[in-house]
């Protein structure tokens, strides 16, 4: 008799809506979190490509350097309205305009927005990640059928339900199943995606298209997963269809929290509970100055009684704008003492790590990462499970 063929690995999967460059980095720690995490469990790890999704201005938003500084850029797709990034046309003018943004970069695996990601991510399939699309026909087709009995069960009401439930306990709720669509159609020829109400006919020819609400089932109809790793946001939403897996009779994966990655430049060193003081540029915090401080040596005075009110007054606001003025040089001695415990000039280290006051991971693209092996392998290893917060030094 023929043995029948090995069961399929069970998956750990992660993903994030592709993004130029690879945007944001957060989407690295994500593939890097659920590859370690199938190292330990004997496990497949997968990286969910959400090229279904249509949410350009995220997708084309990215940030870069130019004369050395960072600059927000916008990437310009001709392409209708509604259309899913997977189909968006990555054409020799974005290769070039990405490559002014980030320096040499490999070429597209085809010429649409999913293969520049595709490309860009070769360092993640390399060390054992599977990149997977849930628009490639040979899967897709295959689950047609049952996207259209998931529809006839009506979700879109048990969603609205869960989603009552969850603000009576006051649950964050990133998606709201009361605004957003539960289903669309998607045109497999053009990427066009758009939204079907309830009751609403699914056109000759079109694929149904989960909403995000729906998503995580789709993802477990197509794939073994046991287990994903998701961010603090995806953990919300995917709250939304606690109650749909016994109703479409699929098991619910385990959900792990994504660990924060912070790359902290060469010469600088910092810890976790050093984070908050460098976000909120609180000096003190990492390190007091032992000295004088300048507001120390302002005497006490008060104006003379014997002066005019409007006098006194004024007397009274330029003592206030001198305290300022002087607390700012407090800041600067305590800045200086913080110097010793970041190794390098604390501000520096505060807008390598919160560019444009927010986590670096969610700020910048994750292309620099993808392009060092070194650091790729760096952070892998601290993927212990365990830490919410990873900071390496960058190779």
């Amino acid at each position: 008799m023929t043995a029948p063929p090995p069961a399929p690995l069970p998956v750990i999967a992660t993903g994030q809506q592709i993004g130029a460059g690879w945007s944001p980095a957060l989407s690295v720690a994500k593939a890097l979190a659920a590859l370690a995490e199938a190292r330990r469990r004997g496990a497949q790890a997968v990286y969910w490509l959400a090229d279904e999704d249509h949410d350009r201005a995220e997708v084309a938003s990215v940030v870069g350097l130019r004369d050395g500084r960072l600059a927000r850029h916008r990437f310009r797709f001709d392409a209708r309205l509604g259309t899913a990034t997977g189909w968006l046309p990555w054409t020799p003018g974005h290769q070039a305009e990405a490559e002014g943004l980030w320096g040499p970069l490999p070429p597209p695996a085809e010429p649409t927005l999913r293969g520049h990601a595709l490309a860009l991510g070769r360092p993640l399939w390399d060390r054992g990640l599977r990149p997977f699309s849930p628009t490639d026909p040979a899967v897709r087709g295959a689950i047609q059928s049952e996207l259209e009995r998931w529809r006839a069960l009506d979700l879109e009401a048990c969603l609205i339900r869960q989603a009552v439930a969850l603000e009576a306990l006051r649950a964050p709720l990133p998606l709201d199943p009361r605004v957003q669509a539960a289903w669309f159609s998607l045109d497999p020829a053009t990427g066009r995606r758009q939204r079907l109400e309830r009751g609403m006919p699914l056109p000759k020819g079109q694929w149904l298209s989960p909403g995000a609400a729906l998503r995580p089932l789709m993802q477990s109809l197509l794939l073994p997963v046991v287990a994903v790793v998701l961010g603090p946001s995806e953990r919300a939403y995917w709250r939304l269809c606690e109650p749909l897996w016994d109703v479409v009779g699929l098991s619910a994966p385990e959900i792990l929290p994504r660990p924060s990655v912070f790359v902290v430049p060469k010469g600088f060193h910092a810890a976790p509970g050093q984070l908050d003081a460098l976000r909120l540029g609180a000096w003190d915090r990492l390190a007091s100055w032992t000295g004088t401080f300048p507001t120390e040596t302002l005497p006490e005075a008060a104006p003379d009684p014997a002066w005019p009110a409007s006098l006194q007054g004024r007397f009274r606001q330029e003592l206030a704008r001198t305290r300022q003025r002087l607390a700012k040089l407090d800041q600067r001695l305590h800045r200086r003492a913080a110097e010793a415990a970041v190794g390098g000039d604390p501000e520096r280290l505060r807008q390598a790590l919160f560019p444009f006051g927010a986590p670096q991971e969610r700020v910048m693209p994750g292309v620099p990462w993808l392009r060092n092996g070194a650091l790729l392998d760096t952070i892998l290893a601290r993927m212990d499970g365990a830490a919410t917060v990873i900071l390496v030094e960058e190779p």
